[in-house]
């Protein structure tokens, strides 16, 4: 099995972060295999027995676990909490089982498994995390599993809205008729087709680097990836558990990069607004582009996150 470790791509990724959020030897996380279903999951973890609480990153269809790591799994772990960081199948370097075709579906029930995983080693509270597409699959997951106990995303988006589709695609030709392609092509039996997710989203602005931005391509397990049809076709079309109005899981928090070109704040509004059974709150980080790698958007992150996790388990760090 391959590890990070013996992975070149994101330690050229990480070289555009600020010195101190680059990993070195001594500050990498352990690197764990969870078998599921047939899948060899691939973990990122701090593990802290001593720790009040445990946060789980997810990452988006253009990261990976060990992106999550860098910007906010290993600050969280100096700051005293447990993190572990997942690599949801067909992305990172989690081994998918043989002829399985994963769909967003799975990867919801996946969290919601890892969460009971975690709570059946001790009773830790757990608090989820999710960069772009994760942050929406916190919120998903939750609604699946009533145990987590906050949430946390970098943006909310809502695939059933057109204007979110819109101003996310590619294009604007592939904003309109994406959602009603993927579906069709699905039905005909072309589900395993696969196609690569800088061709059918606004890829180019994960980074807001040009040079990190190459480097991000050039990652063949995140940014460089290809997804199939049944996958987009089942993340575009994934209705949550609960609806936002009847939603009343746990607190929610939007960290939201404030120089997001792909993501800006208005596309999550609409889907905030409809939490009403629980609080909400939003932090602007300055500078942070979509996958932020600026200071001090990072600084902001982990600061609004660490009081996030205190505030909605009661603990200190």
């Amino acid at each position: 099995m391959t590890i990070y470790q013996q992975q070149p791509e994101w330690r050229r990724i990480q070289a555009f972060l600020p010195a101190r959020y680059q990993l070195s030897p001594e500050t990498e996380p352990t690197e764990e295999w969870w078998p599921h279903r047939g899948h060899h999951i691939h973990l990122d973890c701090y593990r802290n027995p001593h720790a009040p609480a445990k946060v789980i990153l997810l990452h988006g269809v253009g990261t990976n676990g060990r992106q999550m790591s860098t910007i906010l799994g290993h600050p969280l772990s100096q700051r005293g909490y447990e993190v572990i960081a997942i690599d949801m199948p067909t992305f990172g370097l989690t081994e998918v089982a043989p002829g399985a075709l994963v769909t967003y579906d799975d990867w919801v029930q996946i969290g919601s498994e890892l969460v009971d995983s975690e709570l059946a080693r001790d009773s830790r509270p757990v608090i989820l995390y999710g960069l772009s597409a994760g942050g929406m699959e916190t919120y998903h997951i939750a609604a699946l599993n009533p145990h987590v106990k906050g949430v946390v995303g970098m943006t909310f988006l809502d695939t059933s809205l057109f204007a979110v589709r819109l101003e996310t695609a590619f294009d604007p030709l592939t904003g309109m008729l994406g959602a009603a392609a993927m579906r069709f092509l699905n039905a005909i039996g072309l589900g395993r087709v696969r196609i690569p997710m800088r061709m059918v989203s606004k890829m180019r602005a994960l980074v807001n680097h040009p040079e990190a931005k190459k480097a991000c391509y050039a990652d063949q397990t995140s940014a460089g990836n290809s997804v199939t049809i049944a996958f987009l076709n089942s993340w575009l079309s994934y209705r949550p558990r609960i609806t936002p109005e009847a939603f009343s899981v746990c607190p929610v928090l939007l960290t939201q990069p404030a120089a997001d070109r792909w993501t800006p704040l208005h596309l999550s509004e609409p889907f905030l607004k409809r939490l009403t059974q629980v609080p909400v709150t939003t932090v602007l980080l300055e500078n942070g582009g979509h996958y932020p790698l600026e200071l001090p958007a990072l600084d902001q992150l982990a600061e609004a996150v660490t009081t996030f996790v205190a505030e909605c388990t009661g603990t200190n760090s």
